[in-house]
């Protein structure tokens, strides 16, 4: 999806078969968990179509690595031209600060853009630079790089983490596994993406041990080997079918959906009248009519902050007064005011999202704040009057691969 083309969505029904896609959250993560050994990384059920992978992938080539994909795989290995300098000028991401961690944990040193620029205070790297120098590194800022070092190799600690912050926790389990000595991640965020990367590092011979929510013990190792390993699917995705067979009234069948992963939401959407099948691997989906939804988000297994878009289309389908208490990060409602330019009824009071659904939208020219409110007006155009134009629609091919492609098989075209 071209940065600078709108997306022009008009009403449709999604009726047929999809496949989700390998989780975008855990791909980053596992890329950035191939810098740690100098042996082949083989990954399956690889979204390589996703835009935030084509960055990553790049960047890897600049450190040295070389990747090779086809279809849903993506082989990575060096080519003895290893860098510890991420010289990058294009769009960066916030998976840098893993690839930092990365570099650090296994040469000693690292050096890479800050995610879009931004200054040490700005996107809280503070837990970041707390758990880097707790393992004994030397960090600090050169413009728009943010630099690390640790001349005899990174050394384990307890590191108390003061919130459940996924990044953070990714972070502190990449950096440990090469450190000397037994690493303990107290307050970690345990979900899904994080046991993706957890199981793959120990197939590289990592030694990390789990305990709940309470924390994670990392026993350091002195090298990691190669490892053929598959993504788990993309639970964000499989939930946008699911949402969109309902609220189109159409009937879906999504293949390779991760139930354990969605328990929780889908508990919400099954007592808010979501009607569905469940197969050995899929779920079977039938539109019908939405019920107002109640919910708050929180750590895994409950509804990810990223989901709460999702349930307010859902919201703004049913008949009646619909709440979202967003407790992770609150007043993360901007995609309302974008909602809101099509026909949706909102207020917000204090934390809380308040939706009056029911009331039929209609098409207008919105736009994609970012990834999961982009996928949140693909959804209310499909149901919406007219035709709905939603401007920085690149944002949307952040997180879903092969968008067009897959909604075409749903008999919608885009």
């Amino acid at each position: 999806m071209d940065n600078d083309k709108n997306l022009v969505i008009t009403k449709g029904k999604l009726e047929g078969i999809v496949e989700v896609s390998g989780a975008k959250n855990s791909s980053l993560r596992l890329l950035a968990a191939s810098l740690l050994t100098s042996e082949p990384v083989l990954l399956g059920n690889f979204p390589n179509g996703l835009l935030d992978i084509e960055v990553h992938v790049e960047m890897l080539k600049v450190l040295g690595k070389v990747c090779n994909t086809h279809h849903d795989t993506i082989h990575i290995s060096e080519n003895g031209n290893n860098s510890t300098v991420l010289d990058w000028e294009g769009r960066s991401i916030r998976n840098t600060l893993l690839i930092l961690g990365s570099l650090t944990a296994r040469y000693g040193e690292g050096k890479v853009p800050l995610p879009g620029g931004c200054k040490l205070g700005e996107r809280k790297y503070d837990l970041h630079v707390m758990l880097l120098e707790k393992l004994g590194a030397k960090v600090w800022e050169e413009g728009d790089y943010l630099c690390a070092e640790a001349k005899e190799g990174l050394k384990a600690a307890d590191i108390h983490l003061p919130i459940r912050s996924t990044g953070a926790t990714e972070n502190a389990i990449l950096c440990s596994t090469l450190a000397k000595g037994v690493t303990t991640i107290w307050n970690p965020h345990i979900r899904p993406e994080i046991m993706d990367l957890i199981d793959m590092l120990n197939k590289m011979g990592a030694k990390i041990t789990v305990f709940g929510q309470k924390c994670i013990v990392v026993d350091g190792v002195d090298m990691l080997s190669g490892v053929r390993h598959n993504v788990v699917p993309d639970n964000i995705e499989a939930l946008t079918w699911a949402i969109g067979a309902v609220i189109t009234k159409g009937e879906v069948e999504i293949r390779n959906f991760p139930f354990e992963h969605l328990e929780v939401p889908l508990i919400y959407l099954r007592e808010s009248g979501m009607k569905f099948f469940r197969g050995e691997s899929s779920l079977i989906v039938k539109g019908g009519e939405a019920f107002p939804i109640e919910i708050s988000t929180g750590p895994y297994p409950g509804i990810n902050s990223d989901m709460q878009p999702l349930f307010a289309v859902y919201g703004a389908m049913s008949n009646g007064i619909s709440k979202i208490v967003d407790l992770r990060f609150p007043g993360r409602y901007g995609y309302a005011e974008e909602l809101s330019k099509m026909g949706m009824q909102f207020e917000v009071i204090g934390d809380l999202l308040k939706i009056k659904g029911g009331i039929p939208l209609s098409g207008a020219k919105v736009t994609a704040l970012d990834l999961r409110a982009g996928i949140s007006l693909l959804l209310a155009g499909l149901t919406a009057d007219g035709e709905t134009i939603i401007q920085n629609a690149w944002q949307i091919g952040r997180g879903y691969e092969n968008l067009a492609g897959k909604l075409k098989g749903l008999g919608v075209i885009i």
